[in-house]
């Protein structure tokens, strides 16, 4: 689906400036937004909202439909009269460039309960209906999020594999009598998505309103300890006996690794989807559009083939490719859902049916600038090799920012970097790559802030293949300067992809600075 031509930036929002250790929708966020309009961007583009398991990533979630609790903002809690002033005082000593995501559940998920108790004993009427509405909305996903959450909790957080057959199986008799057992537990992880989704819609709406649109993305596999799969176990391939996958998901060896990529996700039983005509794919869809406006599909080429691996393989070498309805499945979101805004990320090795299955939809491609420059003309990441339906990046999540990248190049590299920018020099390489980015025919151009900002690689998010020590980044509030927004606010409008101009919208903001 072609957008016309803008630009935006990439920013997770744990990496948003906050007392509490992690970034929050509080007011930050909404600082944030403004930026965006007072540098006259028009798109924000955000990771995977869903709550993290024991490695962080928001590629790694217990629910595909569930948002983060640690996003949700204290201070919002405590204006609607769920927390107290004192709850909010003699916090830890946080790194305030780094998410230490241990220190903040041991801090933030008490406070969370206290609110959710308060708000049981004390929320108004209205309060009341709002939730009992929110929760019987969203119950074809609520319910077994919040149970499965629950029993999670009570089983110390092991896997639901290793929880007994009846329950892990999902036996009727046997979820009945957990459901009431832990009816104050589950009582609480809805109250936590109630709470979410009203903190992420009002900052939606803020940002819709002032002509912000919210670029959400969607892995493609789902964790394999997730509600997702306890609850639809028929949509996966898992083996009968042991439940564990029976297929596992990945890539198969390349350039990047002589042993491909074992992910352990679960793939999906498409045959099955089939049938019930992609019943859980479009309730995936239709909740992803409940929290923002275009759809990036991590991992598109899943759709057309899919890597699979079976159960009890170390590497991907191992694996093969079996085929996806992918064009069938478009079809049916298409007819169920309207034409959906989504960006294809068709990075890696593409073969042309997977092209063919983007441009049959129009879905625009992902352009990286920093796998241009390998001195071959006919390179797809060279901005004269682009079409006008794609979206241009200097790097995304899993890249080094572009300081740090171009720091690393060989000498000749760099060379040939500066010798295609036309620059004598590397001072301000990522703004020479920025306005690469912008001066291209692509329709759509976004920007990591850590290369606004012109940060190094310490100020990455993510080592593809490293376990540990990923998506902690957070920057200072006092980066987003008037000379940042001006020079990035000049850029956009000189390359015909700023926003109407409009007055400065910081005035909610500092309202909301004030009443802190």
């Amino acid at each position: 689906m072609p957008f016309s031509r803008s630009s935006g930036i990439l920013l997770h929002p744990t990496s948003f400036p906050s007392r509490f250790g992690i970034g929050d929708l509080g007011f930050e966020a909404y600082r944030f937004v403004d930026f965006l309009v007072d540098s006259a961007q028009q798109l924000w583009q955000i990771l995977p909202l869903g709550p993290t398991g024991d490695t962080n990533s928001p590629y790694a979630s217990y629910s595909a439909m569930a948002g983060n609790p640690l996003l949700l903002s204290l201070e919002l809690l405590q204006e609607k009269g769920f927390l107290a002033k004192e709850d909010l005082v003699d916090l830890p000593n946080y790194n305030t460039e780094t998410v230490d995501f241990e220190q903040v559940i041991q801090t933030k998920m008490p406070l969370l309960q206290k609110a959710s108790k308060n708000f049981k004993a004390n929320a108004s009427y209205v309060q009341r209906k709002e939730f009992e509405w929110f929760c019987k909305n969203r119950a074809y996903w609520l319910n077994d999020y919040a149970l499965f959450m629950a029993l999670k909790q009570v089983h110390g957080g092991a896997s639901w594999n290793t929880w007994e057959a009846a329950l892990a199986q999902r036996q009727p008799e046997t979820v009945e009598q957990w459901q009431q057992r832990l009816n104050h537990e589950i009582f609480y992880y809805k109250y936590l998505q109630f709470e979410f989704f009203s903190q992420w819609s009002n900052l939606k709406r803020y940002a819709n309103q002032r002509g912000i649109q919210i670029v959400g993305d969607i892995a493609i596999y789902v964790a394999y300890d997730s509600a997702d799969v306890w609850a639809n176990p028929k949509n996966f391939c898992l083996d009968e006996q042991t439940g564990e996958p029976a297929l596992m998901a990945g890539t198969p060896p390349d350039y990047f690794s002589t042993t491909g990529q074992l992910w352990g996700n679960p793939v999906y039983d498409w045959v099955r989807l089939q049938k019930e005509d992609f019943k859980w794919w479009v309730q995936r869809f239709q909740t992803m559009l409940d929290y923002v406006d275009l759809i990036r599909i991590d991992h598109f080429r899943g759709f057309r083939a899919y890597w699979a691996v079976k159960q009890g393989e170390t590497t991907a070498i191992n694996g093969e490719w079996i085929q996806a309805p992918g064009e069938i499945f478009f079809e049916v979101l298409n007819q169920k859902l309207g034409r959906l805004p989504i960006i294809a990320e068709d990075l890696g090795e593409i073969t042309p049916d997977v092209e063919a299955l983007r441009d049959q939809f129009e879905f625009p491609g992902m352009k990286i600038l920093q796998f241009a420059f390998d001195s071959k003309p006919e390179n797809p990441f060279l901005p004269f090799n682009y079409p006008r339906n794609c979206v241009v990046y200097t790097g995304t999540h899993d890249n080094n920012t572009t300081v740090g990248w171009f720091n690393q190049l060989l000498d000749q590299e760099r060379e040939a970097v500066l010798h295609y920018l036309g620059c004598t020099n590397s001072v301000d390489i990522h703004w020479d790559l920025i306005r690469l980015a912008h001066n291209s025919v692509a329709n759509q151009a976004i920007i990591p802030l850590q290369d606004i900002l012109g940060l190094n690689t310490s100020a990455r998010m993510n080592f593809p293949g490293k376990g540990i020590g990923n998506w902690k980044w957070r920057y200072q509030s006092a980066a987003l300067t008037p000379e940042v927004r001006d020079r990035l606010k000049a850029m956009t409008e000189t390359y015909g992809r700023a926003t109407i101009p409009q007055e400065s919208s910081y005035t909610f903001a500092q309202g909301l600075q004030r009443s802190r």
